[in-house]
């Protein structure tokens, strides 16, 4: 701030020198003031003025206090920390300032201090006692009866006053009714204490929605009749001369009246029969056509699994010729030529800019017999995690190795993807690969080569659980497209007479879906549309859902109602087990729906607990599994840290006997029983329930160390003892 002056430390005599006036003054205050007005108005610094006499002597100021006189609160004051060693006593005081850096000084002291006792100084678990703490709704007070009852019930008259009949004159002359005989503005009043003739509100059960409707409309049609009948009296009242009885007014109101109960109400089908019987016609109009399958591409970084099946879109005709002009002209601007293929699933700048997939890319094409929803996972290591949840919602997979000496070798061995991809995949329930040998034009169409990779693959894939018959090889090229939809290259069917990848796809057997079972989505993606409410995507695990439908929300608990639901951004009617849909929801804040969350019948809601019992394999790790163990906990598109709380028994390999009871450590390549526990609750279900939602994967370090399935659902704190 060079601009301003530092008035602390100016020298007024060099910065006033040659003034002529004294300071204080203008130099240009040479206008007429006189002496009366400037003794007014103007302040002279040459009279010493007393601050007294601006001051009012009359009453006392007293004065404040200083805040760091108050008194510590009693419960603090009172409280005694507790004695402990000098390790734990630095624990303590590094766990409050963790603490305090996070929640501020709002929480007194000695709550922290007890909180973080309970919990072993573990930072992390006293925080989030702290936080759950401070979360609990406050207790609402119960509405009113008085004021609700107040507000339904209407003030009306309980007296109908209908007069008797007056005795008739003459058989053709009409008698004047009085206004004595029949008060006109309590007819209406009467048909009010019919209805409402309780004190007490009353509760009123329907077995559907369409049966209330047509309640309703039946009390009104009555209360229609009673008025009209009530303006024809006041007509017949003014017109002596007309003919007719008053006697038929009373009975007309109490038939009115009576109407309204002893109506027959229509029965209407449930709305659950009609719909089930829609859900059946649609799921077998859906049979009789294409089977879905959902296809995800797996393998090690830069094997050219987005060049590979971007150019498959492309030959296939779901990228027209305009846009991969455009996409080859991008990618030359950023020296990447040969990603241009890789732009039609890359859609990301950063994927784009990096040329390293990073999210899962997903795609819908269609072969002569499946409807394939495509997932190309990425393959660098530190991406494992969204690969995982690719895998997770994938029937078969396709795994991509690279032909070029050095580069499969190098993929395929220790630190590689490759072996870690295959070993997921197989763990996360996919029975179905076929292989694709991409960039066999590097070494010539070479069979040698070709051969000498199935055969380290095939034994490798053997041992990961896959079956000869499951498994095929399909040389190919990406950035060529030879050997994808057609095969064109002579040196290639020169020894080469299977499949292309296209019809490689074709063959691949659809698993039966679990249509039949309560209904399940997995939450993959949370974002707001155009329209109201929010959009939800994910898969459908089991069952079915509609427009209409309400889901609960897990393990949050709160339920949502269906407005809408979409495929591939296309309205359908419904969705079935293995759909990937978004569904449009309301009656739910956005907030409360996160990644990983459970969509479920209301019905059968899907459990959330903390602690599981599974059965593990363990893969080739460095360090022994042991008690305490911390684990990454993955289990379709959450991961959660959790830890081995504890050893139950370690089991035999082919067998599944059991080996050895409370084993001290687990090796590699071994298979166990474990209790696991999380450190937040999670939405799963058995293995022997629902497959799919009962597997899950460890990973430490970042390798995946053991993959294992869901035995047993240990609920609250009954089985704690250790």
């Amino acid at each position: 701030m060079s601009r301003h002056r530092n008035v602390r430390s100016m020298n007024y005599e060099d910065e006033y020198y040659g003034y002529d006036d004294s300071y204080g003054h203008s130099v240009e205050d040479d206008y007429c003031v006189s002496p009366a007005t400037a003794a007014q108005f103007m302040y002279n610094r040459d009279q010493t003025h007393s601050l007294f006499s601006y001051m009012d002597t009359g009453e006392d100021i007293p004065e404040e206090e200083s805040d760091s006189d108050h008194e510590p609160l009693t419960d603090s004051r009172n409280y005694k920390r507790p004695q402990l060693n000098d390790v734990d006593e630095a624990r303590l005081n590094s766990c409050l300032e963790e603490i305090r850096n996070i929640i501020g000084d709002s929480t007194p002291e000695h709550v922290l201090i007890d909180v973080i006792m309970q919990h072993n100084f573990s930072y992390e678990r006293a925080l989030n006692a702290i936080l759950s703490q401070q979360e609990k709704p406050k207790p609402q007070r119960e509405p009113r009866a008085k004021r609700r009852t107040r507000q339904e019930e209407p003030k009306v008259n309980t007296d109908l006053k209908l007069g008797p009949p007056p005795a008739t004159n003459n058989a053709g002359a009409r008698p004047k009714v009085k206004d004595s005989d029949l008060d006109l503005n309590h007819v209406s009043e009467g048909l009010a204490r019919k209805t409402f003739s309780s004190s007490k509100p009353t509760t009123k059960r329907f077995d559907s929605p369409v049966e209330e409707l047509k309640t309703h409309t039946v009390e009104k049609d009555a209360i229609r009749r009673i008025k009209t009948d009530t303006d024809l009296l006041r007509l017949e009242r003014n017109s002596v001369g007309s003919s007719g009885s008053t006697e038929s007014l009373p009975q007309k109101v109490e038939e009115a009246m009576n109407g309204i109960s002893a109506t027959p109400i229509p029965k209407g089908t449930s709305r659950s029969k009609q719909d089930r019987v829609d859900l059946e016609k649609e799921y077998e109009k859906r049979k009789a056509g294409k089977e879905l399958l959902n296809l995800v591409v797996i393998g090690h970084v830069d094997a050219g699994k987005s060049t590979l099946m971007g150019h498959l879109l492309y030959q296939l005709g779901h990228v027209n010729k305009r846009t991969m002009h455009k996409y080859e002209q991008e990618s030359k601007k950023l020296g990447k030529a040969s990603f241009a293929y890789a732009w039609v699933l890359d859609e990301t700048e950063e994927e784009r800019s990096r040329g390293v997939t990073m999210d899962v890319a997903q795609t819908r094409f269609e072969t002569a017999h499946r409807v394939v929803t495509l997932l190309d996972a990425p393959g660098h290591k530190d991406f494992i995690p969204n690969m995982i949840t690719g895998a997770a919602q994938a029937d078969v997979a396709i795994l991509v190795v690279n032909a070029t000496r050095g580069e499969f070798e190098t993929g395929f061995e220790a630190g590689g993807q490759t072996r870690e991809h295959a070993l997921l995949v197989r763990s996360l329930g996919v029975f179905q690969l076929a292989v694709a040998v991409n960039k066999m034009d590097t070494v010539d169409w070479s069979p040698d080569r070709f051969n000498d990779i199935t055969k380290k693959l095939g034994q490798f894939l053997k041992q990961a659980g896959f079956k000869e018959n499951d498994v095929a090889y399909v040389p190919c090229s990406g950035l060529s497209g030879e050997n994808l939809t057609v095969m064109k290259e002579a040196a290639l069917s020169a020894w080469y007479n299977g499949t292309t990848l296209l019809e490689r796809i074709d063959l691949f057997k659809a698993p039966e879906r679990a249509t039949d079972k309560p209904f399940r989505m997995c939450v993959t993606d949370v974002f707001k549309g155009m329209g109201s409410g929010f959009s939800i995507a994910g898969s459908v695990e089991a069952g079915n859902v509609q427009s209409g439908d309400r889901v609960l929300v897990m393990p949050v608990g709160h339920s949502a109602t269906v407005k809408g639901v979409l495929i591939e951004e296309g309205p359908v009617p419904c969705a079935f087990a293995g759909d990937h849909v978004a569904l449009i929801v309301t009656g739910i804040d956005m907030a409360t729906v996160h990644i990983g969350s459970i969509l479920c019948d209301p019905s059968q809601p899907i459990k959330a607990v903390s602690r599981i019992k599974a059965r593990v394999v363990i893969f080739n790790i460095d360090v022994p599994v042991t008690k305490g163990f911390p684990v990454v906990f993955h289990y379709k598109s959450l991961n959660e840290p959790a830890h081995i709380k504890r050893l139950i028994s370690q089991l035999h390999k082919s067998t599944g006997e059991v080996i050895k009871k409370k084993p001290r450590c687990l090796m590699k390549n071994s298979n166990a029983v474990i209790e696991l526990e999380i450190n937040r609750s999670v939405c799963i279900e058995l293995y022997k329930d629902y497959k799919d939602l009962g597997r899950f994967m460890l990973r430490y370090g970042g390798s995946t160390i053991a993959a294992g399935l869901v035995t047993e659902l240990v609920e609250g704190k009954s089985a704690r003892g250790d």
